[in-house]
């Protein structure tokens, strides 16, 4: 740099390079401070979190093995646990380490909301996989397997639907918490409150068909009008309530095709239910016979049939005249059975041996057509 001093003013005449370095340093200065602070901040988060999952590793390995202990708990059902409960741990710590690190506030408060996100989130995971390990290790007192299993089957009715509604309840809220993290969803919030009332009696009138599958999922609940593994005959379709959903019911047919049908079917229209105060039913079997037929051979040969049989319960069983016509005789076979499924079975039996039993011991009682000839006067000569 070259200064000359005149009778005038100073002039200085210099290179631009030095004068354009003076201002970098500074910046290069600042730039590494602000790289090594990150470093320091996320190398200080990645140490805790690091001791933080180790403690946790030795805590639920602790309660895993005195959780698999019970006859409730299977080891497969608790680890859907391990998960979630690392993420809450991890975005706890972070939480609880971020202010005591120095750092600037567009980091800390970037850090921050994510570890509140995902905080959110893995409570939210975790309540509902909480909620249904609590209610399926319930439900195990409950054996449905048995034969008289209305009980259990009400218990498992009533605990499914309620807690698929409680499941979709606790996602509401998660997913609401998550969105309120934000300053423009909390403004936006405070805005549509005056127009709430409109908002809300738009999306009722949208959301009509689903809330009304919500609250039938209630009057199902608590009035109990089908359970779980009911005999029920839908839309001329017999078959089993095999799973409740939150807003539909599937039934099982016999021949293993599914019906969905939504449960506000179930509150507007009638159906036939055959278990539901007990499993037990009766089942018929018809035979069209001649008016010759021994109704008390046909009534000693089903009890023999029924008690040699291990689909009768040692109820009923017994065989009248139900009906005529001017051809044949109408015998009903009535015998009962512990549930549905062997009452087909039984009946079935019923029929298949009954009709041997005609054809072998009583052939000419079987349904047959009279005609009487007659010859007409002159016939001979015509």
């Amino acid at each position: 740099m070259i200064t000359h001093l005149l009778n005038g003013p100073t002039v200085t005449i210099g290179t631009g390079a030095a004068s354009a370095a003076e201002p970098i340093m500074p910046s290069l200065d600042a730039a590494t401070e602000m790289l090594w602070g990150a470093g320091f901040v996320l190398g200080s988060l990645a140490v805790a979190l690091i001791f933080a999952l180790i403690a946790h590793a030795i805590v639920f390995r602790l309660l895993l093995a005195a959780a698999t202990r019970t006859e409730q708990l299977k080891e497969p059902t608790v680890r859907r646990l391990r998960l979630p409960s690392q993420i809450a741990v991890v975005a706890l710590t972070g939480l609880f380490v971020l202010p005591k690190i120095e750092a600037s506030a567009a980091l800390r408060e970037g850090l921050r909301h994510g570890f509140a996100l995902l905080l959110i989130l893995a409570m939210t995971i975790l309540a509902v996989r909480m909620l249904w390990i609590g209610v399926r290790a319930y439900l195990t007192r409950f054996d449905v397997s048995v034969s008289d299993n209305l009980g259990a089957r009400r218990m498992h009715t009533q605990f499914t639907v309620v807690t698929r509604i409680l499941t979709a309840l606790v996602w509401v809220v998660g997913i609401a918490a998550a969105l309120m993290t934000f300053p423009s969803v909390k403004q936006l919030g405070t805005s549509m409150l005056a127009s709430a009332g409109i908002a809300g009696l738009v999306v009722g009138l949208a959301a009509q068909r689903t809330l009304s599958n919500f609250i039938a999922g209630l009057q199902i609940a608590l009035t109990e009008p089908i359970n779980l593994d009911d005999v029920v005959i839908v839309e001329g379709e017999w078959g089993r309530i095999e799973e409740i959903t939150a807003t539909y019911v599937v039934v099982r047919i016999w021949d293993q095709r599914r019906l969905i049908v939504p449960f506000s079917w179930f509150i507007e229209r009638p159906f036939q239910n055959w278990t539901r105060r007990t499993a037990e039913v009766l089942g018929t079997v018809f035979l069209w016979t001649d008016y010759s037929v021994p109704v008390d051979r046909i009534r000693e040969e089903a009890e023999r049939i029924a008690k040699d049989s291990s689909n009768w319960d040692g109820r009923t069983v017994g065989a009248v005249v139900s009906d005529c016509s001017e051809r044949a005789v109408q015998v009903r076979v009535l015998a009962s059975a512990a549930d549905a499924s062997k009452a087909w079975d039984l009946r079935c039996e019923l029929r298949e041996k009954l009709i041997a039993y005609l054809n072998r011991e009583y052939p000419g009682c079987l349904p047959r057509v009279r005609a009487t000839v007659r010859s007409l006067p002159g016939a001979d000569g015509a």
